[in-house]
């Protein structure tokens, strides 16, 4: 894929070979990212999402070496070097190279590293998913409070399961047994013309791209409800979709043995984001 890097005051074409066995990120998975998008010249929410990789970094107890106003204007400039109608994702992340003992990071040896690269949105054709067997970790339990690399396994093996009984993605839970998020991107259904979705409790990752569908949803007149959300009501619902920063929004099609149709309150939160979005172009229209 088309990409360009940036690491340690410059840009490259090529992936930067930065790692070795002695790191501590590649050892210990002292790493943290974000994602953002480009799409065709807008930048949705750039701000908040690198706003949240310094505050994930400080929350792994590293120690940043960029402001999220430098990390901003950098993944502009990024954007700006790749094709006006591109479809992208903007990956920055901090790392640690050094350790303190045999496990806990030392905060000084803190790196940044930008990745700016081709990622097509996908069509809101619309997915398959049902509850695996996995549950997110409880905050005591893992850093939840951070957007860290090493708590991405325990979502994969949960996709990994589902997919081998022919669904798409997972939905995992939460650790009380009730609905958390979706493997990789969090979780919304409609029961008569409500929305509802899973209150941020501390265990999973209450998205940048949540908290805007459900501003615009109520601003829109919606009522949106942040609640316990169970599997029961999964199979109930009238819609399921999810939102996320990679594919945005996207309506589930078939919930365990329960299809469904795509939605109108799905089809109004994409309409509604993609409008939004277009309040962040940095780029101007041929």
């Amino acid at each position: 894929m088309a990409g360009i890097f940036w690491h340690l005051g410059a840009w490259s074409t090529e992936e930067p070979k930065i790692l070795g066995p002695m790191d501590h990120a590649f050892w210990l998975g002292s790493v943290i990212f974000d994602g953002a998008r480009a799409i065709r010249g807008t930048v949705p929410d750039l701000d908040l999402h690198c706003q949240r990789a310094v505050r994930s970094a400080r929350n792994m107890r590293m120690q940043p070496t960029m402001t999220p106003e430098q990390i901003e204007e950098l993944c502009k400039e990024g954007v700006r070097r790749m094709p006006a109608d591109a479809e992208l994702y903007i990956r920055p992340m901090f790392f640690v190279r050094k350790g303190l003992g045999a496990a806990q990071p030392d905060p000084a040896s803190t790196e940044f590293i930008l990745a700016i690269y081709d990622a097509p949105l996908p069509p809101p054709t619309g997915f398959s998913a049902i509850a695996a067997p996995f549950r997110r970790p409880a905050p005591d339990q893992a850093p939840t409070d951070a957007k860290a690399s090493a708590l991405y396994p325990n979502s994969a093996r949960a996709t990994g399961w589902a997919q081998e009984r022919g669904f798409d993605l997972s939905v995992v839970l939460d650790p009380e047994g009730n609905v958390a998020e979706f493997g990789s991107a969090n979780l919304m259904m409609v029961k008569d013309g409500v929305v509802m979705t899973p209150a941020a409790n501390g265990t999973f990752l209450a998205g940048i791209t949540r908290a805007r569908i459900i501003s615009l949803l109520r601003g829109a007149g919606r009522e949106v409800r942040e609640c316990t959300v169970t599997t029961g009501m999964l199979e109930t619902a009238d819609e399921i979709f999810s939102t996320g920063n990679y594919a945005k929004v996207q309506p589930c099609i078939r919930y365990g043995d329960h299809d469904m149709q795509p939605g109108p309150i799905a089809a109004e939160a994409r309409r509604l984001y993609f409008d939004f979005a277009e309040t962040a172009r940095i780029i101007p229209r041929a």
